[in-house]
């Protein structure tokens, strides 16, 4: 007994674990129970104080504020209004064509857009003013369905497009480094796409449809768009520069987290800007900034411990993993990665599960890199939202409450659990990669 007292995870464990049951129980606020795990952790001197606000350091942190910024702007100047007078002409003569277009668009611009929060920075005024247009009010059940679709489409099904999101580039840069493997985008995209992407999608259309029920209406308004004014074709011309920004990352090497925050500071210079000191403290959610911040610090913190390999370590000691099983296998190997996803949440998982690969991979007897593209599924299907920060955001975007969110996750998740996976496992041994 003594000996489990003095273990150096003991203290650590305890605060991470109290942090995760207050968030998965939702019994404070979950920016309160992010600023508890911040004071625990320094008081406690569980980690440097570099590790523990990491999060801060984080280029998501920094998206996610900057996405509420652009935002406001992006309100403010009615560039929100006109897109959705543009989509909602069309797209809202029912409810399940409505929602469909919702997680389409959001999937689409994963193929263009390299940011999880970048997408969800752009989609969620459109969507909010295509909303309105169609009478779909602030804090209705059908409203939190919309965001949701946002948050859901833009994070669970972009794990199917290998840049697109922060998970996956985590997974190729530790295949890369440990093995040596290179990821290739059009073998991914094929591996993932029919099941992870296209067969989930329409699931998580039928679940909002079934769960978050509403009645557009056609809009109104039906005269013609008035011109753009001066403040639109600015800001229209600062969200084109940014895009192509986004896109091109690779070639100029600057992150989409500070080309975003270029674009903010400068929509909130004066007189050349959009939005005012007060628009900028009411319009930009810092509760959700600081949940964010946690997360991202809790999974640094996990990982620096040495939390994250004991569970991982435990995780391949326990688990049936079988060379004469391969479904069992394959089972085994998505519930590591679902495991791991509550102590590491999904941007920390693939670091953890790819460099324990070759063992699983000795195991199993699948080949290594079929054990590593297992994880997709288990990290693209968070149990509860602050496994994934872009769900979080677009939850602190559309003010959805925690609960509304986590009946989504695990509704999604059962249905992938319980179709996806056994059809996942028969499109890799279809493709010869079990």
């Amino acid at each position: 007994m003594s000996l489990w007292l003095t273990h150096p995870l003991l203290l650590p464990s305890l605060i991470v674990g109290v942090t995760i049951v207050l968030w998965a129980t939702s019994l404070l606020p979950e920016f309160i129970t992010a600023l508890l795990f911040f004071t625990a952790a320094m008081t406690a001197r569980i980690a440097p104080p570099e590790v523990i606000f990491g999060g801060f350091a984080s280029s998501a942190f920094w998206l996610v504020f900057s996405g509420f910024v652009l935002g406001v702007a992006i309100r403010k100047t009615g560039l929100a209004d006109r897109a959705a007078r543009a989509l909602s002409a069309k797209l809202t003569d029912s409810w399940v064509l409505m929602v469909a277009s919702v997680v389409l668009l959001s999937y689409a611009l994963a193929f263009v857009m390299p940011s999880n929060m970048g997408r969800i920075a752009l989609l969620m005024p459109i969507v909010a003013a295509m909303a309105k247009r169609a009478s779909i009010p602030d804090g209705s059940r059908a409203w939190f369905g919309l965001a949701l679709a946002v948050g859901f489409g833009t994070f669970q099904l972009s794990a199917t497009i290998l840049p697109a999101n922060v998970p996956n580039l985590v997974m190729s840069g530790a295949a890369e480094g440990s093995y040596g493997i290179h990821l290739n985008y059009v073998p991914y995209l094929l591996l993932h796409t029919p099941v992870l992407g296209i067969l989930k999608g329409l699931i998580l259309i039928g679940l909002i449809c079934w769960l978050f029920p509403g009645s557009p209406k056609p809009a109104r308004d039906l005269m013609p768009s008035e011109p753009m004014g001066r403040d639109e074709k600015r800001l229209a011309w600062l969200l084109a520069v940014v895009l192509v920004m986004w896109v091109t990352e690779s070639w100029h090497g600057v992150g989409p987290a500070w080309t975003g925050l270029a674009a903010s500071v400068i929509v909130m210079l004066p007189r050349i800007g959009f939005i005012t000191g007060e628009e900028f403290s009411t319009g930009v959610n810092m509760r959700t900034c600081i949940y964010v911040a946690g997360i991202l610090g809790l999974a640094i913190v996990v990982t620096q411990t040495g939390i994250g390999s004991a569970v991982g370590e435990a995780l391949l000691q326990i688990m049936p993993l079988d060379a004469d099983r391969p479904f069992t296998s394959f089972l085994a190997l998505t519930g590591i990665t679902t495991a791991l996803n509550f102590i590491m949440t999904a941007n920390g998982v693939p670091a953890l599960y790819t460099t324990l690969a070759q063992s699983f991979s000795d195991a199993t007897g699948f080949p290594l890199l079929s054990v590593i593209m297992i994880q997709v599924l288990g990290y693209s299907t968070p149990l509860l939202p602050y496994q994934a920060s872009p769900i979080v955001v677009a939850m602190g975007l559309g003010k959805v409450p925690a609960r509304a969110g986590m009946l989504l996750c695990l509704a999604l998740a059962i249905a992938t659990y319980l179709v996806l996976l056994p059809l996942d496992y028969l499109w890799f041994s279809v493709l010869g990669r079990l």
